[in-house]
């Protein structure tokens, strides 16, 4: 099965890079830009992306990509993360065989303890709750994607309701590297408790809208800097 690597951008010009050139064996890449005004547009064409450009949000940025998207497979990964070296060749060969969508490991390039914390904290979160953050890829065969009605445009909690609505997630053995820069500089209390009330919030049942209401800080919207934590939003 052929990969569609979909990317979604915002002023990313500092991290893309890296992200684009893990994802080079897939059969296309996608960057789904949402009107960055920086050098995040000629980076990704000299990369030899296909660029989808429109409103900024992150889930109409992910659909953007995935209806432009022209082969079987899709792997939506945000521009903090970089897959490891396999992890493309891994999600090819488990979409291959599985209609369930993959993800991989977190791991969060920081050598603080409180990095360890999150990382098992996502980690419990995927093998219990099935809900992993985007920051750590999603494989996802693409007639199932359209067959669950794909991202929808929700102000926050959208990965989350589109994973609500596909088989269980299979956690494959690669990781899925993010820089913890982002954590730091909200504070690795303050970025986590927002996750687990917006989670609190979502099981509930309170509507996005709402929860993005009671839970507005320095993340205005889901696009901002999916790291670790606020990807998994």
């Amino acid at each position: 099965m052929r990969i569609s690597a979909v990317v979604p951008t915002l002023n990313d010009a500092h991290r893309l890079e890296p992200c684009l050139s893990a994802l080079s064996e897939a059969d296309e890449i996608i960057v789904a830009d949402g009107g960055s005004t920086d050098a995040t547009v000629s980076l990704a064409s000299a990369a030899g992306a296909t660029m989808v450009r429109g409103s900024p949000g992150l889930a109409a940025q992910l659909a953007r990509g995935a209806e432009a998207s022209r082969y079987g497979g899709l792997l939506f990964v945000p521009p903090g993360t970089v897959l490891d070296s396999l992890a493309v060749w891994r999600a090819r060969k488990h979409l291959n065989r599985s209609l369930r969508p993959g993800c991989f490991w977190l791991c969060i390039e920081d050598d603080a303890r409180r990095a360890r914390l999150v990382e098992k904290a996502v980690d419990l979160r995927t093998r219990l709750l099935q809900l992993p953050s985007l920051s750590q890829g999603l494989a996802v065969r693409k007639d199932r994607y359209m067959a669950a009605g794909g991202y929808r445009p929700l102000p926050v909690m959208s990965h989350e309701d589109l994973l609500h609505r596909l088989p269980a997630v299979v956690q494959l053995p690669d990781e899925a590297f993010v820089s913890g820069e982002g954590i730091r500089r909200d504070g690795w209390v303050r970025r986590s408790s927002r996750t687990l009330v917006r989670l609190g919030l979502w099981h509930a049942g309170v509507a996005p809208d709402r929860i993005a209401a009671l839970t507005a800080g320095r993340q205005a919207q889901e696009m901002g800097q999916p790291s670790a934590v606020q990807a998994a939003e």
